[in-house]
């Protein structure tokens, strides 16, 4: 390539020019407008066609550094103006069309033909015939007694004072009609005056002539036989004296550019400067101080406009030259004029093949899309001479070719029947407006669908044998290698966390790597995989070659390349940069493998991580059985978790256990240790960490369905005493407050399996807790939570690098692919792949999906208005805490503002619940929800009801106290002081109190409830996750009764606006859990506004 398009290609030259500039010079570009004279390494040369008739010259050089451009143009505007802009834009499109360039003639001819003038040659030739008609003589002058001065540009300076000893001229003459009657002038000198004036329209107050034509002519005469006539340079001063008539010829040159310039020529010697100015021409001779005028033969008229002729360049000689022949026989030519006419010339049809990708806007997408188009482009050649296009009437094909011009007949019948056979084809013409620009100026375009393309490729051998010339170029992308087979290479090692994974086909017997094809059509040509029409994806493989040495090119089935993409892409997101032919990946990553496996490959190597991938993939019908001296029957939903788990244990993977509450997680993990121990495989302990208030629940499970199962309970001051014993039982069971105290003890002690029950107590990665079980040695680790995702991603992220260390990668990274683009930016392709790479290690059920013998549950809302004392008092804190939330915000951003926030929420739902709450300093006023939960109470407990009541405050739970022991109802009190955890729920569920109240904390999980068939939240918040925990204590396996739920909400307060915050919550969870559309969930400005909002 030249280094000139090389440097422009890196430099920002678009910012040259004014926005409107540079879109008006590409559409001078698009239409053909621009003519390349001249391109070096550092300069452009070109002629761009104007608006009317106007042609100009574009000069545009690079600067030494070759960082800089300088645009000049002989327009009106001089500089970076549109017409250097076509000229770049032309460039670039000529540097860009062809990824092969369009064939050459199969005979070069001499120089190209133009088959239309430029617009300034077309003009000039117009005007030949009126400035050939002779003009009348001017009558004779007389001398007169002044003093003029011929200077080098050929002006006439007149001094009114002799010249000086020294040479030098004193004074000068003013032209005006004053000086006509001077004294010292004389009739001569009034006449060589006048016709100064006259000859150049000079100003009256300039004191020099620009002598030009006849008069300018006339003039010089008049003063050089005045004999004072001087020279400009002295001293001493040089008079100038009349010489003889000379010979001259008008004469055509090339110039620098390659262009014929007309001009005068003489042979004197030696040579003199010539007044072309004049006419006729007059000659200067310095040496001899002689001046005189040339002879040439020529008309005056002829002579005195040829030379103003615009350069013409070399594919327009032969047409001017002929046409300037007609006009004026005279006058000298760019080249010879000798003829010859050649008739029954036979054209020989030249078809190029191509594929380009264009932009256009798609009304069904609503945006601009890039569509692979496979083209034809054709021209005729006639002795070497291309046209294209339909010919015109009587038009004939001129060329000049050893100094004869050649005429040729073009054959328009002949060429319409070669057109006809394209498109007998299947080929269609396109528009001009719809072909390449890069194509249509040269080339008729063609087309056709894209099924039409394997009848049109097997016709083209036909073609040739008729005489067509065919050509296809490195880019045509149908120029196809067959494939034979597609295939997938797996390597790994024993003992090896990582396997390296290839994918590709076979061509001619040798394997073709696709993965870094695929991922650079991922990067870079997504528009590809979405064109809904295509069935096939042409590709041009550049790093392996054909037997002829062109790229490899092969045609893949879409669909088939769709399907294992969306496998790909998800692993091409863990390593972005990757660019080898193998991808190194995970052994988690297996789940993946089955996907590719339903789309008919050749493997080789991986049957055990393919066996175990196939596994996962079919887990939910795996046959599973119940391990014998398990005291329980499982339901089919729980045999599918147990055969989840054994199958995640035997690819040596961890996974999450996500069922909703209820549904026998604690059944499920008390069965897949029992099947370890069956199989001999339980040489190591398994140990479940769990929140304090489980420990009694897992013990007594554990008894009721394991008992054969030896269990260690490492809990209480004495704990201690069994550290010795820790091999020598199944199951150890320890809390999170305990773990980060003796994980000096069990972290030497190797586990078969360690299991995080209500997971989400370690969904911050940094806590001690969270640390601590990251220090156990164990083959495999299960979450189990209800509630995998509660409020981020980054809670997500956090149980997976627990059970799976590394495979989402560090905090950073997974922020960066999945959580900012889902959270923030809504990014459902990334929801996709996040879930994909998930799947198959989170087991999720809900219980209208499994347990479908549950009753009914019916959730209200139960709405309570503020007392009007208590509306007032809402109104003080929310003005207060919107200033104060305000101020903060401002101070430091939304972002960074939330604890603020939170303080200023905290206050308004404690109003909301009773004003006591915020402290002795607040004046007492009555509490409309107080009021409305006593009246509730009254009336579901007539009705026999038993009721859980959840409030997240402790202190409100005393304030409802003190109103039930008032009205003496009986209740059970469970709170995060309660020591003795069973003797509340057994009153409960014996049925010796109907009434249960629970701090949210404290009992929303880990407990059995199905006595209760009513659920009260007093107090809603944000997180809809909490509080289905705390209504799954009574809506479980096991419950036999309707289950209604109420929640109380303060109208038109904060805790209505919390609803929609618990919405988005809910949105958040099903998108990533369980594959719905992710709505997000973050703070932005109008939430804050609702949130402090106004009472209505």
């Amino acid at each position: 390539m030249v280094p000139f398009v090389e440097h422009l290609r890196r430099l920002p030259w678009r910012r040259l020019f004014p926005a409107v500039t540079l879109v008006r010079g590409e559409a001078y570009a698009r239409e053909g407008r621009v003519q390349i004279i001249r391109l070096t390494e550092r300069t452009l040369d070109s002629l761009c066609d104007g608006s009317g008739s106007n042609r100009y010259r574009q000069h545009i050089s690079l600067s030494a550094s070759g960082d800089t451009l300088d645009c000049n143009c002989d327009c009106p505007v001089g500089f970076d103006c549109k017409h250097c802009a076509a000229a770049l834009s032309h460039l670039l499109e000529g540097a860009n069309a062809p990824t092969s360039p369009a064939p050459e003639p199969a005979v070069r001819p001499p120089h190209r033909v133009a088959t239309e003038l430029s617009p300034d040659l077309q003009h000039w030739l117009r005007k030949l015939p009126s400035a050939l008609k002779e003009q009348p003589p001017s009558a004779a002058k007389h001398q007169s007694p002044l003093y003029y001065r011929l200077t080098k540009s050929g002006r006439i300076m007149i001094h009114t004072a002799a010249h000086t000893a020294d040479g030098k001229f004193q004074g000068y003459l003013r032209i005006a009609s004053i000086a006509l009657s001077l004294p010292h002038v004389d009739a001569v000198d009034q006449q060589i005056l006048a016709l100064a004036l006259d000859t150049s329209g000079t100003q009256p107050h300039v004191n020099e002539v620009a002598p030009k034509g006849r008069k300018g002519a006339e003039l010089l005469e008049l003063i050089l036989r005045s004999g004072r006539l001087f020279l400009e340079l002295g001293p001493p001063a040089s008079q100038l004296l009349p010489g003889p008539e000379l010979p001259a010829r008008l004469a055509w040159r090339r110039d620098e550019y390659g262009d014929y310039r007309v001009a005068w020529d003489t042979d004197a010697e030696p040579r003199p400067q010539l007044l072309t100015q004049l006419a006729p021409p007059w000659y200067l001779d310095r040496r001899n101080l002689r001046v005189g005028p040339l002879h040439h033969g020529l008309p005056e008229a002829l002579a005195s406009y040829l030379p103003s002729a615009p350069p013409v360049s070399e594919e327009e000689a032969t047409l001017f030259a002929l046409q300037l022949k007609e006009l004026a026989p005279q006058a000298p030519l760019p080249v010879s004029h000798e003829e010859r006419r050649l008739e029954d010339v036979h054209p020989v049809p030249h078809l190029y093949l191509t594929s380009r990708t264009q932009r256009s806007y798609n009304m069904e997408r609503y945006g601009f899309v890039d569509e692979l188009h496979h083209l034809a482009a054709l021209n005729f050649v006639y002795q070497g001479q291309q046209v294209h296009g339909p010919a015109r009437k009587g038009e004939p094909i001129r060329y000049h070719a050893d100094g004869t011009f050649v005429t040729i007949e073009r054959q328009p019948k002949v060429e319409q029947a070669l057109r006809k056979a394209l498109q007998k084809l299947g080929l269609e013409k396109l528009g001009k407006h719809d072909a390449p620009s890069s194509l249509r100026y040269k080339h008729e375009v063609f087309s056709a669908d894209a099924d039409l393309w394997p009848t049109i490729l097997r016709g083209l051998p036909k073609l040739r044998e008729q005489g067509w010339v065919v050509e296809m170029a490195d880019d045509f992308l149908l120029d196809l290698s067959e494939i034979e087979d597609w295939y997938v290479h797996i390597e790994e090692e024993p003992g090896n966390a990582w396997f390296d994974l290839e994918l590709g086909i076979r061509v001619d017997g040798q394997e073709v790597s696709l993965l870094q094809p695929l991922l650079e059509l991922l990067r870079q040509r997504p528009e590809a995989l979405r064109n809904g029409s295509a069935t096939e994806l042409p590709l041009q493989l550049d790093a392996h070659r054909q037997a002829d040495g062109k790229p490899l090119k092969v045609s893949l089935p879409l669909e088939r390349v769709k399907a294992i993409l969306h496998v790909l892409e998800g692993l091409f997101l863990a390593s972005p940069e990757n660019d080898s032919n193998s991808l190194r990946l995970s052994r988690a990553d297996a789940g993946l493998l089955a996907q590719l496996d339903e789309h008919s490959l050749q493997w080789q190597g991986g049957e055990r991580l393919l066996r175990f991938a196939r596994r996962l993939r079919d887990h939910p019908q795996q046959p599973c059985r119940a391990p014998e001296g398990l005291r329980a029957e499982l339901r089919p939903y729980q045999l599918q978790g147990l055969a989840w788990m054994q199958a995640l244990r035997e690819l040596e993977v961890g996974g999450i256990l996500g069922d909703d509450m209820g549904l026998g997680k604690t059944l499920q993990v008390l069965a897949h240790i029992l099947a370890e121990k069956r199989a001999g495989r339980l040489d190591r302990p398994a140990l479940v960490v769990m929140p304090t208030s489980l420990v009694a629940n897992w013990q007594d499970e554990a008894a009721r369905f394991a008992p054969e199962l030896r269990v260690l309970t490492l809990h209480g001051s004495d704990r201690h005493k069994g550290f010795d014993e820790l091999g020598q039982h199944d199951l150890l069971l320890s809390t999170y407050a305990l773990l980060p105290r003796d994980i000096g003890v069990l972290g030497r002690q190797p586990l078969h399996l360690a299991v995080f029950d209500e997971a989400q107590y370690l969904k911050n990665a940094s806590s001690k807790s969270a640390q601590a079980a990251a220090k156990l040695d164990a083959r495999q680790r299960l979450c189990l939570t209800g509630t995998p995702l509660e409020n981020h991603l980054g809670e997500l992220w956090a149980l997976f690098d627990l059970v799976m260390p590394g495979w989402l990668g560090d905090a950073r990274s997974f922020a960066r692919l999945y959580r900012n683009p889902i959270e923030k930016a809504g990014d459902s392709q990334r929801l996709a792949h996040l879930n994909a790479r998930i799947r198959p290690f989170l087991l999720r059920r809900r219980k209208d999906q499994v347990a479908g013998e549950l009753p009914p549950k019916s959730e209200i809302t139960h709405w309570v208005e503020l007392s009007d004392t208590q509306r007032d008092l809402y109104e003080t804190v929310r003005l207060a805490m919107d200033s104060k939330v305000r101020a903060e915000i401002r101070r430091k951003g939304l972002a960074r503002s939330h604890i603020v926030v939170l303080e200023a929420l905290l206050k308004l739902r404690q109003v909301c619940c009773d004003p006591r709450l915020l402290g002795e300093a607040v004046p007492t006023a009555a509490s409309g929800k107080l009021g409305g939960l006593l009246e509730m109470l009254d009336e579901l407990l007539d009705e026999g009801r038993r009721v859980l009541l959840f409030s997240q405050f402790t202190s409100m739970l005393e304030l409802i106290q003190a109103e039930l022991d008032a009205r003496g109802i009986r209740y059970a009190l469970l709170t995060g002081d309660t020591r003795d955890r069973r003797g509340p729920v057994e009153d409960f569920q014996q049925g010796r109190v109907p009434l249960f109240l629970i701090s949210l904390k404290a009992g929303g999980t880990g407990l059995n409830l199905t006595a209760a068939d009513t659920v009260i939240h007093y107090d809603p918040w944000w997180n809809p996750a909490v509080e289905q925990q705390a209504t799954d204590r009574a809506y479980r396996i096991g419950q036999d009764k309707p289950v209604f739920v109420y929640k109380l909400i303060a109208r038109g307060t904060l805790e209505e606006k919390i609803q929609q915050l618990q919405a988005k919550k809910a949105a958040l969870a099903a998108g990533v859990l369980e594959e719905g559309k992710d709505s997000g969930l973050q703070l932005q400005d109008s939430d804050i506004d609702a949130l402090l909002a106004p009472l209505p």
